[in-house]
This record gives structure tokens, C-alpha cells and sequence, in this order.
């Protein structure tokens, strides 16, 4: 019996593709973007207000130190977003000032 649930749940298992900071990654669709991450060999997320490496420490979006750039938007907690193909991710604090700085600009 346990034969025909684990046959039945892989051919339901698919795939999706994300780029973290340019690299693609190939992860089982519902993956978090935080594992993603992860799986691309990446261990810094962001840098804190004191350039220190951050990096996932709660798994459940408490903490905030899983922080990176997803499609443009800074700020997402990771380790909450599942992945979506195509998702282009980056980690970096500077990525992030870039958004704030350009956003500043277009309200000034």
C-alpha cells in the first residue's frame, strides 16, 4: 500500500525554476524562496545597518533576517514566499537601498 502513495505523490511532484542572483536554481514546486536560496550555495541574504552578513535564523518570518529582493520588491521574508518559475531573487543589502533611493526620488 505504502508502494502506490509514493508512486501517486511523485508523479504529482513538479518543478519550477528561479534565478538567485542570476543563477538559475531548479526547486520541487512550494519550495521556500529562503531553501531556494540556500540550494544556490548563497549563506548571506543581506547585510545589516552594520554590514554584517544575515542570513535565516526563525524559518517563520519572525526574525526578519531572511530579507532579500524578489522580482523587484526589497524587503521579502523568505523563508514565507513560495517559489514561483521564473522569480528572479537577490540577496544584498545594496539591492535594497537601490529600491528605497529610487523610490525617494520619484516621490521628490
Amino acid at each position: 500500500m505504502s508502494d502506490s502513495v509514493q508512486s501517486s505523490s511523485s508523479s504529482t511532484s513538479s518543478s519550477v525554476t528561479v534565478h538567485v542572483n542570476g543563477q538559475p536554481v531548479t526547486v520541487r514546486a512550494g519550495t521556500v524562496v529562503a531553501a531556494a536560496i540556500a540550494m544556490a550555495g548563497e549563506t548571506q541574504f543581506r547585510l545589516s545597518v552594520l554590514r554584517q552578513p544575515r542570513g535565516p535564523l526563525c524559518g517563520m518570518g519572525i526574525c526578519m533576517e531572511c530579507r532579500a529582493t524578489i522580482n523587484g520588491r526589497p524587503f521579502c521574508r523568505t523563508c514565507l514566499i513560495p517559489c514561483e518559475g521564473n522569480m528572479k531573487i537577490e540577496t544584498g543589502r545594496e539591492t535594497a537601498l537601490a529600491f528605497v533611493n529610487r523610490e525617494a526620488g520619484s516621490r521628490a
